[in-house]
């Protein structure tokens, strides 16, 4: 059974799409049934052209992702989704809303927080390396929520799992 995963941003411009792209991409190498979508609680209605470029200069496809409501994942037809991480403080903050997950249980939510590249300092260049950090940053924690044994774990152990990770 597929792993859905939804990864929220404020705006859904850079680090939630970063973190979507970054997943699928990882699941896919590794052969995972893991599924990543992003979502903003305020869409921008666009990317933001720092994360396109680095997830592209990667080898990460961006096929398919535009910026979208957190609503569009509350929907009766919506993916069963087993775990929600916001990424960014301001959507954290955030009431959520109702999130349908795997046997009618709501998904499992936890915090990554990211800084925002796109406030980085020295112009585009800046700019530029602080979303390749970022990007590598994210990746690094996505590739440790494939390597947890997902199907196999508990909400609780899942919960404490995620949680870890989010502190590395």
């Amino acid at each position: 059974m597929t792993t859905h995963v939804l990864i929220l941003c404020t705006h859904n411009s850079a680090r939630s799409v970063l973190s979507e792209c970054m997943l699928n991409h990882l699941a896919q190498q590794l052969g995972r049934d893991v599924r990543a979508h992003s979502a903003g609680s305020a869409p921008s209605g666009r990317i933001n052209p720092f994360a396109l470029q680095v997830l592209q200069a990667a080898g990460v496809s961006t096929e398919g992702c535009h910026s979208k409501s957190w609503d569009a994942f509350s929907q009766p037809d919506s993916p069963p989704l087993s775990i929600v991480i916001t990424v960014c403080d301001s959507a954290a903050a955030e009431t959520c809303p109702v999130f349908t997950g795997q046997a009618g249980e709501p998904p499992v939510q936890v915090h990554w927080g990211y800084p925002d590249p796109s406030n980085a300092e020295g112009g585009d260049e800046g700019k530029r390396r602080a979303f390749e950090l970022t990007r590598q940053a994210i990746g690094y924690r996505m590739r440790q929520l494939l390597d947890l044994p997902l199907a196999q774990m508990d909400r609780p152990a899942l919960r404490a799992a995620l949680q870890a990770i989010g502190r590395s």
